[in-house]
C-alpha cells in the first residue's frame, strides 16, 4: 500500500497554467497542513532501520576508517619472498637447526606461491582474452536488452500522453460549453437569490410602513 495516494484530476492540455499568486496560495495551504518536523521526521508508516550487526573485524576496520588511521596488518607478503639463509658467527659454530627449519618452511611457501602464480598467469594468458571477450559480449547483450526495454517504456509513455492529449482536445469544446453553461446557470441562481433577497427586504419595509401607519 503506498504511503501517499496520488490522484491527478487536472487536464494539462486544456487547463490554463496557474498564476504565481495561485501557486503561492496553494503552497501556503500545503505548508499549513505540514508539521514543523516533516523535513526531519520519518513518516510513521516507515519502519525504523534495523541496527547493523558487524563482526568484530568489521567494527575495527570502521573505527580505523573513522579515525583516519593507516591500514596495518593484513597478509604478510614477506613469507612469499625468497628467504635469506641463516648466518653463523664463525665456521666452527654449530648450525641453528630451528632457524634452518623455519627458513626451509618459508622457502617452501614461497616456491608454492610462485608456482601457483605462474600457473594462474599461464591460464590467464591462454583463456583470459576469450573470457574477457565473452564477458563483454554478455554485458553488451544485457545493455542492449535494457536499452530496448527503456525505449519501449518511453514509447509506451509517449503513446499514453498522445492518447491523453487527443482525448482531452476532442472533449475540449464540450468541456468549455459545459463550463460556460455552469457559469451561466450559477449566475442565474445568484441573480434569483439576489432578487429574492431584494423582495424580502422590500416586503419587510412594506410591512414596517404598514405597521407604522396603523399605529398612528
Amino acid at each position: 500500500m503506498p504511503l501517499i495516494n496520488e490522484s491527478h484530476d487536472s487536464l494539462p492540455y486544456i487547463d490554463s497554467a496557474p498564476t504565481a499568486s495561485a501557486q503561492a496560495r496553494a503552497q501556503q495551504l500545503i505548508n499549513a497542513e505540514l508539521s514543523p518536523e516533516h523535513a526531519s521526521t520519518m513518516h510513521p508508516w516507515i519502519p525504523e532501520a534495523p541496527e547493523p550487526r558487524f563482526s568484530q573485524f568489521m567494527q575495527q576496520e570502521l573505527a580505523r576508517k573513522a579515525q583516519g588511521a593507516p591500514l596495518t596488518g593484513g597478509i604478510d607478503l614477506s613469507r612469499y619472498e625468497a628467504p635469506e639463509a641463516p648466518t653463523r658467527a664463525s665456521d666452527t659454530e654449530t648450525p641453528d637447526l630451528d632457524a634452518w627449519r623455519q627458513t626451509l618452511q618459508r622457502a617452501y611457501s614461497s616456491s608454492s606461491h610462485l608456482s601457483k602464480r605462474h600457473e594462474n598467469l599461464a591460464l590467464l594468458e591462454e583463456h583470459g582474452k576469450n573470457a574477457w571477450l565473452i564477458g563483454n559480449s554478455q554485458l553488451e547483450e544485457i545493455l542492449g536488452s535494457l536499452e530496448k526495454e527503456l525505449a519501449e517504456t518511453k514509447e509506451a509513455s509517449e503513446e499514453v500522453n498522445k492518447q491523453r492529449k487527443i482525448a482531452q482536445e476532442a472533449s475540449q469544446g464540450e468541456l468549455v460549453n459545459l463550463e460556460e453553461t455552469w457559469k451561466n446557470r450559477l449566475g442565474a441562481i445568484l441573480d434569483v437569490e439576489v432578487a429574492s433577497e431584494r423582495l424580502r427586504i422590500q416586503r419587510l419595509d412594506h410591512m414596517r410602513q404598514a405597521a407604522q401607519q396603523q399605529a398612528r
